[in-house]
Order: C-alpha cells, then structure tokens, then sequence
C-alpha cells in the first residue's frame, strides 16, 4: 500500500507558497476583472509569511499545514484568509499523529477541509467560487480510490479534475461575494479563487506523489 510520511513531507507546503507567490500577479489580475484585484497580493502575502515561519524547522506535513491555517486566518485581510485558514487548519488537524499517511487519511483530510470551508459560507458547487476547484477534486480522488487505482494514481486524477473544476468557473455567473453584482458581466472570467485552489491542490498532490513510497 502506498503511503508518504507526515513527518519529511512538511516542505510540500514550503511549495505551495512558491506558487503562489510566483502567481501573485496573475492572480490578481484574474480578481480584478470582476473582484477587489487583490486575491493575489494577499495570499502571497499570508503564504509568504508563513513560508518565512516554517524555513528550517523541518516541520511536519500536519505542523506546516497548521502554521500556514493560523497565518491566514489571522494576518491576512479580505473573503480567502478565513477560508484558506479554516481549510488548512482543518487538514492540518486530521492528519495530526497519522505517521504514514495513505489514501484513505488522505481523503479523510480532504473532506474535513471541504467541510471547514463549507460551514463559512453559504457558496456550493456553481457559485463561481473556490468550491468548483474544490468538490469536483475530492470526488475524483474518492472516485479513484473506490475503482482501486493506486494513491498516486487517485492523486492524478484529483489534480486533473480541480483544473477542470477551475476551468468551469469561465462559463458561470458569480452567485457569492463582490462579483454577483456583475451578474452576467462576471462571465467569461476565470474566478481567482478557483484558481488558487487548482495551484494550491497541484502543489499539494504533486508533493505527495513524489514522496509515496
């Protein structure tokens, strides 16, 4: 069975912050066209702040995830701080003790930080939001696993489906936040939240596939 260690894996999230501070401006640009225009400028703000907290510690997957939570949900300003914090802090916390982390903790993670980010809002799947990266990619994963395809070959197909959910956002109406006052103009826009979430799950399931032994 395959598996990854929670504790060498910490530096997956060192990753995530590389992304996202390299995207900073396409991120923002995505948000300016039908939001504030600073989805970027604040997460590479709060990830770079939680980068700089977590170099050379050699945390823990459980323990960076939890630094980075905390970080969001308290030193960055706007809708995805609290959101991104719940969700990591929320992965953070499930996988917490869990040595060798299979498929199945995994999906446990998963669906504890969907749940996080659920009871925050009132957004579903369709809303233009960071929940059309999001639920596609967990049911893909759970998907996966259930035809007993392999952890990393379950991995693949969560990254692939988040990328499609991302893609979707293109073709929808903005339901939720400062967009749904376009209405209709808020189509034809990739919605930033739902990209950030497709780098952010990339990052994360990539990380986890180089590390399953």
């Amino acid at each position: 069975m395959q598996t990854f260690d929670n504790a060498s894996s910490g530096a997956i999230v060192l990753s995530m912050a590389e992304r996202i501070i390299e995207n900073r401006a396409y991120l923002s640009e995505i948000d300016g066209k039908i939001g504030d225009g600073d989805h970027g400028v604040n997460m590479a703000k709060g990830f770079g702040m939680a980068a700089e907290r977590l170099k050379g510690t050699d945390a823990s997957l459980s323990g960076s995830l939890d630094t980075l939570g905390t970080v969001l949900m308290t030193e960055i300003g706007g809708s995805m701080g609290p959101l991104y914090g719940v969700m990591f802090t929320e992965f953070a916390e499930t996988i917490e003790g869990v040595e060798k982390i299979d498929a199945a903790a995994f999906s446990k993670m998963l669906h504890a930080g969907l749940a996080g980010v659920q009871s925050i809002g009132s957004a579903k799947v369709g809303d233009k939001t960071l929940l059309d990266t999001l639920v596609p990619a967990v049911e893909a994963f759970d998907t996966a696993t259930a035809a007993g395809k392999s952890f990393g070959a379950a991995l693949e197909d969560l990254v692939a489906a988040a990328e499609k959910g991302r893609d979707s956002t293109i073709d929808l109406v903005a339901k939720i936040g400062r967009a749904s006052r376009l209405g209709e103009r808020s189509r034809g826009v990739l919605d930033a939240g739902a990209t950030s979430c497709a780098i952010l799950l990339k990052e994360l399931s990539d990380g986890a596939r180089a590390r399953l032994a």
